[in-house]
């Protein structure tokens, strides 16, 4: 197994220099050298042939002993050295402090095809950063991770990686509802891959310890690593690189809005300064079309990253990058620009991208309305996301008659569908049949465009949840099935068409399925 280690971030950074690997504040440093835990049994569940290729290995890589020894931490590879990053972070609106990799170990980087990966292990141990945890991770929260951050490349949505999924052989004691009823899991780690895990916390525990010289030793490497074409570092370059983030930032949010995904923990440590999205907790796919919807059981009273508050979360969460930056810039007015610039863009983009998910590939003064009307009406009665847009590339503008006809299999209760609202939707397909109407292209042509921004499978929650109990007995593969049928989301696949279909009732309330904790 040969890797072409090409390290720059325990290299070129600051480092802790207490070896020690015990819980404290770290200061003046970007991360702390740390060695993962040793596992009783490791077993590999399941890599990815894709990430393999990325890294330069190959399967028969993926089947030796030194990769499962390697990718479960219990050896590491000569000349490398581990390490956990040092960050803080904003949670649910408030400054946490130091937060930092409380369960990521990140191994090495690795250049190839001229890319690079930063090669990082999820529930190996714990680090200066563990605070009262434990450091490990249980097969359920990996089997998300593993299988999502897979699922949402496919989509087309900014994501970090993932290679491997793989047992300890150790029990994890969990409480997965934070409600006293601890029990033992089985334990798990997770290879997961990005140019950078860097986040905005990572710039921030600077910024709030006053520690401008570490803040711009950081955001220099930053420029210099990961977005070398702004150029030199100055003045105009950290706006520049500012300005960049913020429009990844919110390309990333567009494409969550798009295929109805909501990540239910966008604290400002869980946020990529590469716009990617990162740190698969509670996350969720919408069933009912729902804008106060949110995964979290921790935010199920106030909903602050409910799925139509994303994109405001989002500019809050810059908000506080800006203020981080500020000290490098020391002007507040080009940095509030690049923010009010993100609310004009966020609302051109949405209307694009709404526009295409409905098929209209030109613009009309009316099309914003039409838009919000359909919003107002998807939320009347409980309507599947997924199967609503991905089943209306069959209407025919010829027929609008027969509309509901097209869409009835996303109602949770078609027999809801009546009086007031039945009119509703018939007026609806009307106009949206005359607004087809203004366009020149076949309908066939339509639905080809639709069903390639429209998904046609998503990892459900009861999905997931469905190979996560198959996996605690022992029977893996549920994992490579949705594995697979995730890695072609916009296809057919009829041989998986059991998976297009709303959430079960028995799915409603299970644990797992609806809402979930940050420990899943």
């Amino acid at each position: 197994m040969k890797l072409n280690i090409k390290d720059t971030f325990n290299t070129k950074l600051p480092a802790d220099p207490v070896l020690e690997n015990t819980r404290r504040q770290v200061t003046k440093a970007c991360f702390s050298y740390v060695t993962p835990k040793q596992t009783a049994a490791p077993e590999l569940l399941h890599a990815s042939p894709e990430m393999l290729k990325n890294l330069g290995l190959s399967e028969a890589d993926s089947k030796s002993e030194a990769f499962l020894k390697v990718f479960t931490g219990n050896k590491v590879l000569p000349n490398t050295k581990p390490y956990a990053m040092c960050y803080g972070g904003y949670q649910f609106g408030n400054w946490a402090g130091q937060l930092g990799d409380g369960r990521a170990i990140n191994l090495f980087e690795v250049q190839h095809n001229n890319q690079n990966w930063q090669v990082q292990l999820k529930g190996a141990g714990e680090t200066p950063y563990s605070r009262t945890a434990d450091g490990l991770a249980v097969l359920r929260s990996s089997v998300r991770e593993y299988l999502c951050s897979e699922a949402m490349f496919h989509l087309g949505v900014p994501t970090t990686r993932a290679l491997s999924l793989s047992l300890s052989g150790d029990q994890v004691l969990r409480d997965v509802l934070y409600n006293g009823n601890s029990a033992y899991e089985k334990g798990a780690i997770v290879c997961r891959t990005a140019e950078t895990f860097l986040r905005f916390g990572s710039y921030q525990i600077f910024a709030a310890r006053q520690d401008n010289k570490t803040l711009k030793t950081l955001v220099d490497y930053t420029i210099k690593h990961h977005f070398s074409q702004l150029g030199t570092p100055s003045k105009d370059t950290y706006l520049a690189f500012f300005q960049e983030v913020s429009e990844r930032t919110l390309n990333m949010i567009i494409h969550w809005q798009r295929v109805g995904f909501v990540h239910g923990v966008m604290n400002t440590d869980n946020m990529s300064i590469l716009g990617l999205t990162i740190d698969y907790g509670p996350y969720g796919w919408l069933e009912g079309y729902d804008y106060g919807w949110t995964p979290n059981t921790t935010d199920r009273q106030h909903k602050r990253y409910r799925f139509g508050n994303q994109a405001n979360i989002g500019l809050w969460n810059l908000i506080q990058l800006a203020n981080a930056i500020y000290p490098l810039i020391d002007e507040a007015e080009p940095l509030e620009a690049i923010l009010n610039q993100y609310k004009i863009d966020f609302e051109v983009k949405l209307l694009n991208m709404m526009s295409a998910k409905l098929g209209l590939q030109t613009e009309d003064e009316n099309d914003q309305k039409l838009i919000l009307e359909l919003e107002d009406i998807l939320h009347q009665t409980e309507t599947d996301m997924t199967i609503f847009f991905r089943n209306l590339s069959n209407f025919k503008k010829e027929n609008p008659l027969k509309g509901l006809q097209v869409i009835t299999e996303a109602f949770y209760k078609p027999e809801a569908i009546e009086g007031d609202l039945k009119s509703r939707w018939l007026k609806w397909f009307e106009s949206y049949a005359k607004r087809l109407g203004l366009e020149t292209f076949s309908d066939e042509d339509r639905s080809k465009k639709m069903n390639s921004v429209n998904p046609k499978y998503v990892l459900r929650n009861y999905m997931a949840q469905l190979a996560i109990d198959d996996g605690d007995k022992g029977d893996y593969t549920l994992i490579d099935q949705m594995f697979n049928m995730l890695k072609e989301p916009y296809s057919e696949q009829p041989e998986y068409q059991q998976w297009f279909a709303k959430r079960p009732e028995w799915a409603r309330h299970k644990v797992g399925c609806s809402m979930l904790s940050c420990s899943s």
